[in-house]
């Protein structure tokens, strides 16, 4: 096949733009590796699907960092790992993405997607010890991204199943440079600034050295939900409501366990006059005759039809949303160090990488909530009748509610929004580093050549309260003593004696928990001719990977004797690991077979030998092969694996009853909804039991690929790439919900006493699941000549054919995901695209782009889902989300480079969406794995070459 043509083939997958040469210059092409197989060949031999980004394509789409970047890839998920889909509080499995964004190729998660750095592996985040922050890449001294659309375990162990993202670093580079970058909103809030500063000095070919440092500051700052007028719960004609009764006027409520004013020792309350229904939530501004929910800010009627609760038809609602963090601040620091010296042919370098994030989460007041639970730290909390307000409200109620006279003098059980302390902060701090030493360069047999490397990369990070946590005894106390107003009326503020008693209970500054991840690595790997074939150099590349990977987890620090409890602080205690380990032993090999002119096979296999885990040995077969000139077809097969996270396998076992009233035996009753009136549809109370599990092993995928490039010449390429992948034994832990509507599925985990009663409800990880997922990617690219200059326009584009999962291998396939709201982890998205077109003339070259990204159903309140209620705006899909950008930049002042650019050129706001904001981080009437919150934006980089 002729090198030029083949060469027009590869840039479809991005190879071109810095390796193809002509064939000319094939005598100078040096072998190099590339990210997905170890063997060095010529670059323009390659056939993988491999998508190459590089520093000036990042630079004209105005991207400051790796986080910005991961959003823009069509291959990449839609799941809770960037800094908008993860803003709200969280703990336990979810408390490694405070202040953490990370990568989730083709929907597998983020700790099923490889990311290396410089070919090799970096530390995971020190709070989950499962995936890499990319806020630990340097991205400012990046030169190039490859990112391998196929599994590679064969290649590089595990966790490569969705595919692997490599950055490169510059690596010799001489000179001094300094660069700003500005991106700033037209709305304000949720800016970007970054700046670095490049040097390096010593050619290696002339002076036999090179030393290069970068350092890079970054700081993208905060967007809250009250800066965007398209975050707004309360939006009932359209079938959104927030579900929350925790007000900033407070919601007098009926507590199972509590004497209080609405009822005794009951969880419900007086009958509405004229019905048999009875009321268990009421705030006084929603009565008739009152001044409305609306008479504080943020506050609404609570809509007890869309989430069919009529005993609330008197409640209020607050919206969360607009107190919620649409982009977390975060502010990362980074630098790289690395110098390289050649002696004769070998080449020997040392590399330091270091970098500081620091981030904090902000989310709505805390919800106070009385308590009948002797467990609870708010048991029998309620307002008392030496209240400033307790008449007020006692009598507002009883006007409605008559039956209730006789109570007068009991406390008010109550749920609260306590807007006095201010939002919940937490506030996250990683430190990263990776030290390597390594060499490379000729053996000395034929062609071959060497490859060996010692490094060590750490991620430590720590979570600390902010404002608005309290130390729960002092501040209950401070509550029960009727100080503090939770009935402010509208207008009123609180006494500067009741602001100085929550002040004094004060709990910022406590450290909530801290993570250590450290990986010690030692890799070495050869490559080269084994002998030549009719068809072509038959090609090896043998390796050996020895690590060892280390993780401690911290609770609280505090001194145990003296330790004060923190209301709802996300304390992790139960989890605390004093330190695990795993050593990691690896072979792997491969072998490109030449075995006709037009078709060759890359054969490869890897054995793994884990701590714990045994042995795994995962393969890979490869096929390229070109009928004529003008076409590439390719394929793959491969085996995966991921290991368990070092949390899954030995978090502590929490053990905690049930305090919810809603639950039955789904043994003992079919209808699952308590009705006292049916045998076995008693309300039960088990112990539910979460956390590690030792006996995890590892998930195991299959995954293929077929594709077909074609190019009949030179301005014009097109690709078509077909997926699959297949992962079983998939490490999952389910939700309540899920475990008792499949307690068929689960037997073991229900605990029984000799009686038969439900006691106890295991919750733990387990190796149970199976999910499939297909895929298609297209792409195109065509150019040509106008006016003296030269444009091009690409298109790339990732189609989802399925996505579906069982909760065990024996059970049928749920319905489809593709298309379908979740909650939680990744939303399939039917159809993903960006198109580009570009002009280049003289000093000036101009970029403008579409992003698209599908539409799919929504998620629907169960009023809605079961008939009650029907919105008349109601929509239930939600609208795709279409952008467009561009941008400029010239290159005519000497030493200088400017560009400037428009992002979300006609400012669209994201779709709506019914979703609303909860502990596991989606948004409140949009979502944050989808759109971005920023709205339009304004870009400025200047880049300056000093020599």
């Amino acid at each position: 096949m002729k090198l030029n043509k083949l060469v027009q083939c590869l840039a479809l997958v991005g190879l071109s733009a810095h390796l193809a040469a002509t064939a000319q210059d094939v005598s100078k092409l040096q072998r190099v590796e590339i990210t997905g197989s170890s063997i060095k060949r010529i670059a323009a031999e390659g056939a993988l699907p491999l998508q190459v980004i590089t520093r000036g394509e990042i630079d004209r789409a105005g991207i400051a960092t790796a986080e910005q970047l991961i959003s823009t890839l069509n291959i990449n998920g839609n799941g809770l790992d960037n800094l908008a889909s993860n803003a709200d509080v969280v703990d336990g499995a979810q408390r490694g993405n405070n202040g953490a964004t990370s990568a989730n190729l083709r929907g597998q998660g983020a700790s099923s997607t490889l990311v290396l750095l410089n070919g090799r592996r970096v530390a995971a985040h020190g709070l989950n010890g499962a995936a890499v922050d990319l806020n630990s890449i340097p991205f400012a001294a990046v030169e190039r991204i490859e990112i391998l659309k196929d599994g590679a375990s064969a290649i590089y162990g595990t966790d490569a199943i969705g595919g692997v993202i490599n950055f490169i670093l510059r690596k010799d580079y001489r000179g001094l440079e300094a660069n700003a970058f500005m991106d700033a909103t037209e709305a304000g809030g949720g800016n970007v600034f970054r700046a670095s500063l490049t040097g390096g000095f010593g050619d290696i070919d002339k002076d036999g050295f090179n030393v290069l440092a970068s350092l890079t500051r970054s700081d993208s700052k905060l967007l809250r939900g009250n800066q965007r007028d398209f975050v707004n719960t309360f939006q009932p004609e359209r079938g959104l409501s927030v579900d929350t009764r925790g007000t900033p006027y407070a919601t007098a409520f009926a507590v199972s366990g509590i004497d209080s004013i609405l009822s005794n020792k009951s969880s419900t309350g007086p009958i509405q006059p004229g019905t048999t229904q009875q009321m268990s939530a009421i705030n006084v501004l929603d009565l008739p005759g009152q001044k409305g929910c609306n008479a504080i800010d943020g506050q609404a009627p609570y809509d007890e039809k869309l989430w069919d609760v009529a005993a609330s038809k008197w409640a209020c609602a607050w919206d969360t949303g607009r107190a919620a963090v649409l982009q977390q601040p975060v502010t990362n620091t980074n630098l790289v160090l690395r110098g390289t010296l050649k002696l004769g042919e070998h080449l020997m370098f040392g590399e330091v990488v270091a970098g500081k994030s620091e981030s904090a989460k902000s989310f709505s007041p805390n919800q106070v909530s009385s308590s009948g639970t002797a467990s609870s730290a708010l048991f029998n909390l309620t307002y008392p009748s030496t209240g400033a307000a307790y008449n007020t409200v006692f009598n507002e109620i009883a006007k409605v509610f008559p039956t209730i006279q006789p109570n007068y003098g009991k406390g008010i059980a109550y749920r609260w929004r306590c807007m006095e302390c201010g939002n919940r902060e937490i506030a996250t701090e990683s430190d990263t580093g990776r030290f390597l030493i390594g060499a490379e360069g000729p053996m000395g047999l034929g062609n071959w050549d060497y490859k060996v490397g010692l490094s060590q990369a750490f991620s430590k990070s720590s979570s600390v309260l902010g404002t608005g946590y309290y130390y729960t005894v002092p501040f209950v106390n401070m509550l029960k003593s009727g100080i503090m107003n939770v009935f402010l009326a509208p207008g009123e503020t609180q006494s500067q004696a009741a602001m100085d008693a929550l002040a004094a209970t004060s709990a910022a500054g406590v450290t909530l928990y801290g993570g250590k991840f450290t990986m010690t690595e030692v890799d070495a790997s050869a490559s080269g001719t084994i002998m030549k074939l009719p068809a072509g150099d038959l090609m090896a590349a043998v390796g050996v990977d020895v690590r060892r990977e280390e993780y401690r987890f911290n609770g609280d620090q505090r001194d145990i004797a003296a330790r004060q409890a923190i209301l709802n602080a996300p304390f992790d205690d139960i989890n605390a690991l004093g330190g695990v380990s795993r050593n990691i032993k690896a072979v792997y090999g491969e072998l490109l077979v030449p075995i006709t002119k037009k078709l060759e096979a890359t054969l490869a296999v890897r054995r793994d030998d884990y701590t714990g885990f045994g042995d795994t040995t995962n393969p890979k077969v490869t096929l390229r092969f070109t009928p004529f000139d003008e076409l590439l077809m390719r394929g793959s097969y491969s085996t995966g694996f991921r290991v368990p996270t070092f949390n899954q396998l030995f978090n502590g076992v929490t053990i905690s009853p049930y305090s919810g009233k809603d639950l039955v035996d789904p043994a003992k009753c079919a209808t699952g909804k308590v009705d006292t009136s049916k045998p076995g549809c008693e309300s039960i109370t088990p112990d539910i039991l979460t956390g590690g599990k030792t006996t995890l092993g590892p998930e195991e995928s299959k995954q293929a690929t077929f594709g077909i490039v074609w190019a009949p010449n030179a301005q014009f390429s097109a690709n078509v790439d077909w997926w699959y992948i297949k992962k079983e034994g998939t490490i999952q832990t389910l939700s309540l919900t899920e475990m008792v509507s499949n307690f068929g599925l689960f037997p073991e985990a229900f605990f029984r006493d000799g009686s038969g009663n439900l006691v106890g409800i295991d919750r733990r990880w387990i190796n149970a699941g199976e999910s499939v997922t297909k895929g298609v990617e297209v792409g195109a690219k065509i150019n040509g000549q106008l006016a003296g200059g030269k444009w091009a326009a690409n298109l790339d584009g990732a189609y989802l054919i399925e996505k579906k999962s069982r909760l065990i291998v024996n059970a049928p396939f749920g319905a489809s995901e593709v298309g379908v709201f979740s909650r939680a982890g990744d939303l399939g998205l039917r159809w993903k695209h960006t198109i580009s077109l570009s002009y280049a003339k003289g000093p000036w070259i101009g970029t403008v782009s579409q992003t698209y990204r599908d539409g799919y159903k929504d998620y629907v309140l169960p009023g809605v889902a079961s008939g009650l209620v029907v919105p008349p705006a109601w929509n239930p899909n939600v609208a795709s989300y279409t952008t467009y950008n561009a941008s400029a930049s010239y290159t005519g002042f000497k030493n200088l480079t400017l560009t400037a650019g428009i992002k979300n050129l006609f400012d669209k706001d994201p779709p709506f969406s019914v979703a609303y904001d909860s502990n596991l981080g989606s948004g409140s009437s949009w979502e944050p794995r989808v759109a971005d919150p920023r709205g339009r934006s304004f870009t400025l980089m200047a880049n300056y070459k000093f020599f």
